[in-house]
């Protein structure tokens, strides 16, 4: 019995120590939300791994609030949420946040009081926003057939280029921050604004995993940003080694039609003339659109009813997002390249293409047999062929 009355104090006393240790490493919330009506405030962690509910409060009348929390080892993203309604901040390391905000239209009007990180953040969220909008509204016109295919890519091109230019300047600004690392990982329809394979992008995913490396080194953030990066990185020069020895390879084609090298998925630059000796569809089409996903499986049943007896089908993209391409052509049977010219491609002057999808046909010898517009009557064309 006196051992254990000697320890309790001891336990006590570490304790005791323990949790002053982790009291001294906090960060605090304080706000004051209007137009609260008996809602619920939950404070979550944007993790690597997901969502983690930290905390929660039943808003007064007043709408006054408080957390504290253990502070993170680097710059962390969490986010206030009532009801559907949400906004994102960081907090580095040992903060206190004064944040007001109206629950009617949370987004638009929280703010945090001398936090110049969360107003990049909030300008970060802003401009994405504005993207995502551009972005359908130009899907809007396109299905409305009020733009032909060739002015939506070109808008397409216009609004992600003009996104990048204005949020680079924040990233090379202050690549350390939370704010440069939350901007290379926006998306906009589940698909990375900043493609990490492209090199002009790339070297923001470059220039923010360095300066975390340097200053957080050894964090699981700083890690899983640095692996990503040189993954990236690394599945890139495989692509560009691949094709500067091809690059001077002669190619000869006795093809009525202009012959066509580009670059696959896995990075292997194939020829159109290497496909003699096939009845070849060559398809123009845009992955980022809305009729691609019927596109493709329309013509994977020709594609699995004739390609026992020769066919071939040599898709051509013209998406501008090579991420999005790769993510949407990585499963398909046939051959699928990209141009990396998009609208600009000379190959849509070359082939005389004003819609996309435009399709060839060519036999055994590489010759054009039939000009493709109305797709329900491709099957037939091909079974002429064959």
């Amino acid at each position: 019995m006196k051992k254990y009355l000697f320890l309790f104090p001891v336990v006590l006393f570490a304790s005791f120590v323990l949790l002053s240790c982790k009291s001294d490493k906090t960060f605090e919330i304080k706000g004051e939300f209007s137009s609260v009506a008996d809602e619920t405030l939950f404070l979550e962690h944007r993790g690597l791994g997901g969502i983690e509910l930290l905390d929660s409060v039943k808003l007064k009348e007043n709408g006054v609030f408080k957390f504290t929390e253990e502070a993170p080892e680097n710059p962390e993203f969490y986010q206030l949420r009532v009801g559907n309604q949400l906004v994102v901040f960081a907090v580095d390391s040992i903060e206190k946040l004064q944040v007001k905000g109206d629950v009617k239209d949370l987004a638009n009007t929280f703010s945090i009081a001398n936090s110049p990180v969360n107003d990049q953040i909030k300008q970060i969220d802003s401009q994405t926003q504005k993207v995502k909008l551009q972005i359908d509204a130009a899907d809007k016109k396109h299905a409305a057939k009020i733009i032909d295919d060739l002015t939506y890519l070109a808008e397409l091109d216009s609004v992600l280029k003009e996104y990048k230019t204005e949020i680079s300047k924040l990233i090379l600004g202050n690549p350390s921050s939370a704010a440069a690392y939350y901007a290379v990982f926006q998306k906009v329809n589940d698909y990375l604004i900043f493609d990490p394979y492209n090199r002009q992008d790339y070297a923001m995913f470059g220039a923010v995993a360095t300066s975390w490396d340097r200053y957080y080194h050894g964090t699981q953030r700083s890690k899983h940003l640095y692996n990503f990066t040189m993954n990236a990185l690394k599945t890139r020069k495989q692509q560009e080694q691949q094709a500067a020895l091809l690059e001077n390879a002669p190619v000869v084609t006795e093809s009525s039609l202009p012959d066509i090298v580009l670059t696959e998925v896995n990075g292997e630059r194939i020829s159109l003339s290497s496909q003699k000796g096939k009845v070849v569809i060559v398809d123009f089409t845009v992955y980022n659109s809305e009729f691609s996903p019927k596109h493709n499986i329309d013509l994977n049943k020709i594609y699995t009813q004739y390609k026992d007896r020769g066919l071939e089908i040599y898709q051509v993209s013209f998406d501008s997002d090579e991420h999005f391409w790769k993510n949407a052509a990585n499963n398909l049977p046939w051959i699928t390249v990209r141009d990396p010219q998009s609208v600009y491609s000379r190959l849509l002057s070359t082939y005389n293409v004003r819609n996309i999808p435009t399709a060839f046909i060519l036999d055994r010898e590489g010759d054009v047999v039939a000009r493709v517009e109305n797709y329900t009557t491709l099957s037939t064309e091909v079974g002429k062929v064959l």
